[in-house]
């Protein structure tokens, strides 16, 4: 489908530091979990070995907190809870069994994605102000030890509720044809955005189609 006949989801710097955050949170997740569990220990090898995991881990931790800054300066005005969140919500019934004929009046992302997004951002503030605390290299020794407990702690918890809402979010993109498409080009059709955001897909036709380009560009 030609490009003019679809409309820009996501602009290119977002999709980059998308992919680049989804990397880097890979290498991260895998080596936590080997810590965290013994018997998958042998995970820390995706950083090539044990030492190197150590020593990288908290630096593309770093990472993917700085990426999803800049994807929440990019995308919280659009992931605002409003009114029309609640016919989404009370009709969460027919979204899972892939009913689209009732008009949802969804913005750009619907409920269920903007809980994940707060989630995501509340937990990864969580993963790096534990983190810090405990990376033993610069700043584990400014804690006592039972802070330093707690703070291992929630930077476990948070860590597998992080891995847990990822792969949701995984499943729900592949779930919903198109959606992995649109991020890795950027476009979406007409037909997909009326079906899955169709409050977005009226506001953006709209527009003149110059302006409604610029505006999904921001």
């Amino acid at each position: 489908m030609k490009k003019d006949r679809e409309i820009l989801r996501t602009p290119l710097p977002d999709r980059l530091c998308h992919w680049a955050m989804v990397f880097c949170f890979f290498l991260v997740a895998l080596s936590g979990i080997s810590w965290v569990f013994p018997s998958l220990n042998w995970l820390n090898g995706v950083f090539g070995t044990p030492q190197l995991a150590r020593l990288l881990h908290p630096i593309f931790g770093i990472v993917v907190f700085v990426a999803l800054a800049y994807l929440f300066v990019r995308f919280v005005k659009y992931n605002l809870f409003v009114k029309e969140d609640k016919i989404w919500a009370d009709n969460i019934q027919s979204v899972v069994a892939g009913d689209h004929s009732k008009k949802l009046r969804i913005g750009k992302y619907n409920a269920g994605q903007k809980f994940l997004f707060w989630g995501t951002m509340a937990l990864i503030c969580v993963l790096l102000i534990s983190g810090l605390m405990i990376w033993r290299a610069y700043f584990a020794h400014l804690f006592p030890i039972p802070a330093l407990r707690i703070a291992l702690l929630l930077h476990s918890l948070a860590g597998i509720s992080l891995i847990l809402l990822i792969i949701g979010h995984i499943y729900l993109a592949l779930w919903i044809k198109g959606s992995i498409r649109g991020m890795v080009t950027g476009y979406v059709s007409h037909a997909w955005a009326r079906t899955h955001h169709d409050r977005w897909h009226e506001e953006i036709s709209a527009k003149p189609a110059s302006k409604a380009k610029t505006e999904s560009a921001r």
